[in-house]
């Protein structure tokens, strides 16, 4: 498996990025949310890459985030949906996002993605909220070599002291969702666990 790409961005365009890998060129597909994240030609890029393959079809995906690609990854394999509608959803919206309008069951958001109708939004639904619900897709708007690590950090440890708390966990994870909506700037595990709890009894 090629986990990444990182060499000199050769061209870009909203679907793709050629990157130059020591005299290699390799042509990465990326959604619109990597695309605006690029630096300018002829910089130093680094994506985090799937290596999609199949009998009658084999590419390179790339992102930003690694949240990103495990979103790609885990929507691939759901029934009956490609790589080309994965990148219409992170086109379309952030990888907590996506996770979000699962777990709410919001199939008027899902439907809005490109290529997404009532019954595979359904699908989607039903296949997804499993995957997503153990996954931690804290969103990364930094540049490209950059990292959220303590949010990150800061949410699994909170999750981990509400359930322990008594909360479940499906519980547990509204209450970080909706208090992070609200101060997505949040860093303190104690924090975002107290005002979780807040949340939760309110």
């Amino acid at each position: 498996m090629i986990d990444y790409v990182s060499g000199t961005l050769v061209d870009k365009d909203p679907e793709s990025a050629l990157v130059d890998v020591n005299g290699i060129g390799y042509r990465v597909y990326v959604p619109t949310s990597t695309y605006q994240r690029l630096p300018d030609t002829d910089e130093e890029v680094t994506l985090h890459t799937y290596h999609y393959l199949r009998e009658d079809d084999e590419a390179l995906y790339g992102f930003a985030t690694k949240a990103e690609r495990t979103v790609f990854e885990t929507m691939t394999g759901v029934s009956r949906v490609g790589p080309k509608l994965a990148l219409s959803a992170l086109s379309s919206m952030s990888p907590t996002e996506l996770r979000d309008h699962v777990m709410e069951e919001d199939k008027s958001r899902l439907t809005q993605i490109s290529g997404v109708g009532k019954k595979t939004a359904d699908r989607l639904i039903v296949e997804l909220r499993d995957p997503l619900a153990d996954l931690d897709v804290f969103d990364d708007t930094s540049p490209l070599s950059g990292g959220s690590d303590a949010r990150a950090e800061a949410r699994a440890d909170a999750l981990e002291a509400l359930t322990e708390l008594g909360m479940s966990k499906a519980d547990a994870e509204r209450a970080i969702r909706q208090v992070l909506r609200e101060d997505a700037g949040i860093q303190s595990a104690d924090e975002l666990t107290q005002r979780a709890l807040k949340e939760s009894q309110d």
